[in-house]
């Protein structure tokens, strides 16, 4: 696995005149041909496109502009609309799709001089926990193409962590782009719900969660593409304007440490073994770190608010499912046909719940600044599997993986992973780092403390 660029590096650069947007966009181009083959990462690369928008931009900074994120290639997940381009979720519902608008955090990015090299990889209507599907097949790991990154974001957290690009784009709405960063050592940031405008684009399945992920080597790097994504915009109701920076030391904060955020999931030893010793290295680095669980309301577990994906896919894709189930990936034909037998009371139940998880993960907040814990239970695991047969020595189900993920989606607040480790056959594994709705920069400023303090004792990023 290479060291992947570092976005703001470029940017300088680029800003500089020490080189150019064109300059910048070959070289990744060069990268891609010659690493794309064996990950699997990007679907669709547009050359004369992408050196067309280096061009631009390169004229641009000639007539004196500065942008935040000069001549930046950026990967874009096969779900979020590119103008002009290929977009298709995935899906052979989709297979000849070209998207009529920008998404606006692809505007945005325009905006910012970034430079949207392809689209990558994700897993059919981004509702699966690994990424494949009929129409592209798996991303593989970087370090061992026998594994998976995991998902739905896959394509975009292996196209930063190979060292493809430096940015990428990608979505969460349960964990997918946290997870898949992880598994692969890479930054995967889930803004506040509103906190980057979403659309227009493809309605989502899961509605009220959904956000645009910046996905990064580093927490630098996340923090810059947040900069330029972030903000409210008329044609997003629910978008928000995030808090100004935390003027506050991190040492002066009060971090819980949950080791498994309130929940009766196994976690592997490998995996509990990295993150003890990263909370012991904050410790050791003057941090204020309390060890406290959450008090979840009763029954709460992702499967029981999975019936709202179900039930969303089911209203978007039932009648296709009725007309042929064979033209979608088998397990979301699955999920479809799951959603189609719920009851109305069922679909409501379960969007109470996510309500009574947001208040209380804002009870917990109202004597602590933030909350951290795993990422993920487990390192990555075989590419022919949904998941891991085994978790913490137990059997468990194929979503078992996905655990310590969702629940922050249904609270709407924002929540980042960063390398904290190594577990076993050296794979990452990933730290997550939690705030109230609104506070996306006191989590990007403390992941960075944990980045320094981690890189200071040897531990945190793989490569």
């Amino acid at each position: 696995m290479t060291n992947p660029p570092r976005a703001r590096a470029i940017a300088e650069a680029v800003r500089t005149g020490r080189s150019s947007a064109r300059a910048e966009t070959e070289a990744a181009l060069a990268r891609i041909a010659t690493g794309n083959p064996a990950l699997n990462a990007f679907v669709s690369v547009d050359e004369a496109e992408a050196l067309a928008e280096a061009d631009a931009i390169d004229r641009r900074l000639a007539a004196g502009e500065k942008p935040l994120l000069a001549g930046v290639p950026v990967a874009v997940k096969d779900t979020i609309w590119v103008a002009g381009r290929r977009v298709t979720q995935g899906s052979r519902l989709f297979a000849d799709f070209r998207a009529p608008a920008d998404a606006i955090a692809v505007e945005r990015l325009r905006t910012a001089g970034a430079v949207i090299v392809g689209m990558a990889n994700s897993s059919e209507f981004a509702c699966k926990g690994v990424t494949t599907n009929p129409l592209f097949g798996p991303t593989h790991h970087p370090q061992d193409q026998t594994l998976t990154p995991g998902g739905s974001s896959g394509g975009p957290a292996v196209a930063v962590a190979g060292g493809l690009v430096p940015l990428a784009l990608g979505t969460d709405a349960g964990g997918s782009s946290r997870r898949p960063p992880a598994h692969v050592g890479a930054v995967g940031f889930k803004p506040s719900f509103g906190a980057i405008p979403y659309g227009p684009g493809f309605a989502e399945p899961f509605t009220g969660i959904a956000v645009m992920a910046p996905i990064a080597a580093d927490v630098a790097d996340a923090a810059l593409m947040f900069e330029a994504l972030c903000g409210p915009d008329p044609r997003d109701p629910e978008s928000i304007a995030v808090a100004p920076a935390d003027t506050r030391p991190p040492e002066c904060l009060t971090v819980a440490y949950s080791p498994r955020f309130g929940l009766d999931a196994p976690v592997d030893e490998d995996v509990r073994q990295a993150v003890e010793s990263a909370v012991d290295a904050l410790e050791r680095a003057g941090g204020r770190i309390v060890r406290r669980d959450l008090s979840w309301p009763a029954g709460v577990t992702e499967t029981a608010l999975m019936p709202l994906q179900h039930a969303g896919l089911a209203a978007l894709y039932g009648d296709a499912f009725r007309r042929d189930p064979t033209l979608l990936d088998p397990d979301i034909a699955v999920q479809i046909e799951r959603g189609l037998t719920l009851t109305g009371a069922e679909v409501a139940a379960a969007q109470l719940l996510g309500v009574e998880v947001a208040r209380a993960l804002a009870a917990f907040f109202t004597d602590a600044d933030l909350l951290i814990g795993p990422t993920t239970p487990c390192v990555a695991w075989p590419l022919d599997r949904l998941g891991p047969e085994t978790i913490g020595g137990q059997a468990v189900p194929p979503r078992a993986h996905a655990v310590f993920t969702p629940l922050f989606n249904h609270a709407r607040v924002p929540a980042i992973s960063l390398p904290c480790g190594i577990g076993r056959d050296g794979l990452p594994v990933g730290m997550q780092v939690v705030a109230p709705r609104g506070r996306d920069r006191r989590v990007l400023r403390f992941a960075a403390h944990i980045e320094m303090v981690l890189a200071a004792g040897g531990q945190g990023h793989p490569g």
